[in-house]
């Protein structure tokens, strides 16, 4: 216990604050979770759910380790990045974080054998990530996070893989597409809107940064960041109007043989003919705040609106190459554990968390004792699950 010790009762304290005072020193650090045996079980079944998705998918399993170097986060997301992690130093002075994502331990780990690397690869992770932020339902500042992502494959194909895995784990779950639906969009097609109407170039990241939070503050908001970016009344009435469009038909009139838009048909194509067509829509408002995004997005939503984003992610081809490496095609998403078992919870589905124990054997006295201890063994040698009595009942 850190502090000064308790004052006896009667020197500034009664009988119950020194019981709050006490049990607060028990609980987990702010934004963080314990995992009692039924927790745990629950959150067993959900790893489960994840791995045998990503196996039946041909995802292989990799991870690494929670504490990466600042410098790594900072080149992938900028300084600032330090002001929402966990970040401190060692004691030889070097900067290191708890890790708040994947990507950038999974694109140093690619630089660092890309040479020898067979590509494409199809790698999958559940990985636990600290963020230091404002807490929010289904925000923690502690969670795990199942990443799939695919290196080296530039079809759409890859995309429609990655999502289709997502898909199936959460139909593996019990969840239809009457409870989740996935809002696809592209960065690229963005763009090229934004390119035809006249907008500036310059503008384009700032732009998908402060539309982002479209939603979480009002379009009046939105507005004055536009502003504060030097976008003019004019170009911002023409971003709003284009964010309007609510189908592919309605961007093919305004983007006719653009590719970006291409590939976009092709997914819902290729969703269709994997079996989860049903579950996608195209939506153009769907940004992704992180910046090394460069084609297709999506989320994935309760259909009832009550949460935050189930999963997310898209394509990123120029991160590898940021960070130092070559230049590859990637695609990728990050999947939370929290959101996912809140959602499963309020629609009476959460994994069973009944203790898997086939067999208990007790014993009456001290004597019986042996042949207990044996019967126990004998069944934990056949592969079945005992728990052997520790005292005669």
């Amino acid at each position: 216990m850190r502090g000064n010790s308790p004052l006896p009762q009667g020197e500034g304290q009664g009988e119950g604050e020194l019981n709050a005072s006490a049990m607060h020193t028990f609980a987990p650090p702010r934004g963080m979770r314990d995992f009692y045996p039924e927790d745990f079980r629950a959150r067993d079944a959900l790893f489960s759910a994840w791995r045998e998705t990503a196996r039946l998918w041909g995802f292989e399993e990799y991870d690494a380790p929670v504490v990466e170097t600042l410098d790594l986060l900072e080149r992938k997301a900028g300084e600032e990045i330090s002001e929402q992690i966990y970040a401190f130093q060692d004691k030889s002075g070097r900067g290191l974080a708890l890790r708040p994502e994947l990507t950038p331990s999974l694109a140093r780990m690619i630089i660092a054998r890309q040479g020898a690397l067979s590509f494409p690869l199809k790698w999958s992770a559940i990985a636990q990530c600290f963020r230091y932020e404002r807490m929010t339902r289904g925000r923690k500042r502690e969670h795990y996070q199942w990443n799939l992502d695919i290196v080296g494959e530039e079809s759409v194909l890859a995309e429609a893989e990655v999502l289709g895995a997502a898909i199936a784990a959460l139909r593996r779950l019990g969840l239809s597409h009457e409870d989740f639906r996935v809002r696809v969009g592209s960065r690229a097609v963005l763009a090229g809107l934004f390119a035809r109407s006249g907008i500036a170039p310059e503008h384009f990241t700032a732009l998908c940064l402060a539309l982002d939070k479209r939603g979480k503050i009002s379009d009046d908001q939105v507005r004055e960041l536009l502003r504060a970016e030097g976008v003019g009344e004019a170009d911002a009435g023409r971003v709003f109007e284009m964010l309007a469009l609510r189908s592919l038909e309605d961007v093919d009139g305004r983007l006719a043989g653009d590719s970006a838009v291409a590939d976009l048909h092709t997914l819902f194509d290729h969703a269709r003919d994997l079996g989860f067509g049903q579950y996608l829509d195209f939506d153009l408002t769907v940004i992704r705040g992180l910046g090394y995004y460069t084609g297709i997005v999506f989320e994935a939503f309760d259909t009832a609106g009550r949460f935050r984003a189930i999963f997310g992610g898209g394509r990123y081809d120029n991160l590898l190459s940021t960070l130092g490496g070559e230049r590859m095609p990637c695609v990728g998403l990050g999947f939370g554990d929290v959101v996912v078992m809140e959602l499963l919870a309020q629609l009476g589905k959460a994994p069973a968390t009944a203790r898997g124990l086939e067999y208990a054997v007790g014993y009456m006295d001290e004597p019986s004792r042996n042949l207990a201890m044996q019967v126990a063994a004998r069944l934990r040698a056949g592969g079945e699950s005992c728990d052997l009595a520790l005292a005669a009942e």
